[in-house]
């Protein structure tokens, strides 16, 4: 088989377009679609669109700007608009093809609104059916059995990743739609006492830092939670603080605007807390790889590993650790490599010739006292380099008889 520059480059070339297939932007894909406007517009203000990027397969149901006025016209706060079109996102893919090849004709897909946890049983659920005549319904599990939608179109499909697809109607949930209250309505530390934070939670409500989270609330609050067990952890040293030094290192653990996880990928670097003030910087680096983020301070690095609450202005995020500021602990020292042995004295002429009168062999030489039992010897050791330099100068005819062959 003979390879030409002109193969190479049409294999980097398909390379390189199913490596970006393998990435979507909702945003893009629907701003080349006018009819769509207002659904797009919706899915940035909730902060739905950066969700549905990060997943690698996911289905959108668009709704075009005459269904989406039937939402709107009926006043509902922007977390249960939020609720409303979580609910038209399927966590799998359903293209026009499999739409139609639904096994027993019917699925059941699950929804971003029952991946949040505040869809109760399987009012997070979407009910799809292949209808007679070619046609498919949709309809919310929580609505009675009602298919009150119906497939319209394929918007844009990246098999197996992303699939956009339109919807006659709204989905209907009576769950979805039940009013939310606002995060500033509600008690902070109920909402942190959810999915392993309690312990946190009670510790910013028997110190003076609770006040502090909640004045900063209404203009945006990002709370980084350790779990239950970190701060097990942590309880002794925490006990050890002055009450000011107790209340600094929880206003370390929060941020005083909002910051959804798609904004932490995208700001990595330092990051102000609650807790800095002049001098005394009380700030953290934000650093991810991939899908995960972890924050490090000076002593210590922590990995977020949910998230307990996101609902403009605020989100919460639960840690492996307790954030420890240098402004308040000190790195460990490494401990220091244990010193040398000191050497033995050395056996005295007179010693020595008594002990080889006694036909008791005289120590070895200094320099090869130090050498392992089986070192090798110099003539082992050079025909180790000339074995080596075989196997290298083979593999280079090797490599070189293969770069001939790809370029013929």
């Amino acid at each position: 088989m003979q390879l030409s520059a002109v193969h190479v480059a049409l294999f980097l070339s398909l390379a390189l377009l199913s490596s970006a297939a393998s990435a979507h932007n909702i945003t893009k894909i629907l701003a080349k679609h006018p009819e769509f406007s207002t659904f797009n517009r919706y899915l940035t203000t909730t902060h739905l669109a950066p969700e549905i990027n990060r997943r690698e397969t996911i289905t959108v149901l668009a709704l075009d700007n005459s269904a989406m006025s039937a939402i709107l016209s009926k006043g509902l706060p922007i977390a249960t608009v939020k609720n409303i079109l979580s609910l038209h996102i399927l966590l799998d893919y359903f293209g026009a093809k499999k739409l139609h090849q639904i096994t027993n004709g019917t699925a059941l897909a699950a929804t971003m609104f029952q991946a949040t946890g505040t869809a109760p049983g399987s009012s997070g659920f979407v009910n799809i059916t292949d209808l007679k005549g070619g046609k498919v319904g949709l309809g919310a599990e929580d609505n009675n059995g009602i298919l009150d939608a119906s497939f319209v179109k394929s918007v844009q499909e990246i098999p197996y990743n992303i699939s956009v697809i339109q919807i006659s109607h709204p989905l209907s949930s009576p769950e979805a739609e039940a009013p939310t209250p606002s995060p500033v309505e509600q008690n902070l530390t109920a909402i942190l006492s959810k999915k392993g934070c309690k312990n946190f939670a009670d510790l910013l409500a028997s110190s003076g830092a609770l006040q502090t989270f909640e004045d900063n609330l209404p203009g945006g609050l990002t709370v980084f939670c350790p779990g239950d067990e970190a701060i097990k952890k942590f309880a002794p040293k925490y006990k050890n603080l002055t009450a000011e030094g107790k209340a600094s290192v929880l206003l370390f653990h929060g941020v005083p605007i909002y910051q959804s996880m798609a904004m932490l990928k995208s700001n990595n670097g330092l990051m102000n807390t609650l807790a800095t003030d002049g001098a005394k910087k009380f700030d953290f680096t934000v650093q991810n790889q991939g899908e995960v983020v972890t924050l490090k301070t000076k002593i210590n690095t922590a990995k977020i590993t949910g998230t307990v609450v996101d609902d403009e202005p605020l989100v919460a995020y639960t840690l492996d650790a307790v954030l420890l500021p240098s402004e308040l602990f000190k790195a460990v020292a490494p401990a220091p490599a244990p010193a040398p042995e000191a050497d033995a004295p050395a056996e005295s002429p007179k010693k020595a010739k008594k002990a080889t009168a006694k036909g008791k062999s005289p120590p070895a030489p200094e320099d090869d006292a130090d050498a392992p039992a089986d070192a090798p010897s110099d003539d082992s050791v050079a025909d180790d380099d000339s074995g080596a330099m075989r196997v290298s100068f083979r593999a280079w005819l090797v490599a070189l008889a293969a770069l001939m062959w790809f370029w013929m």
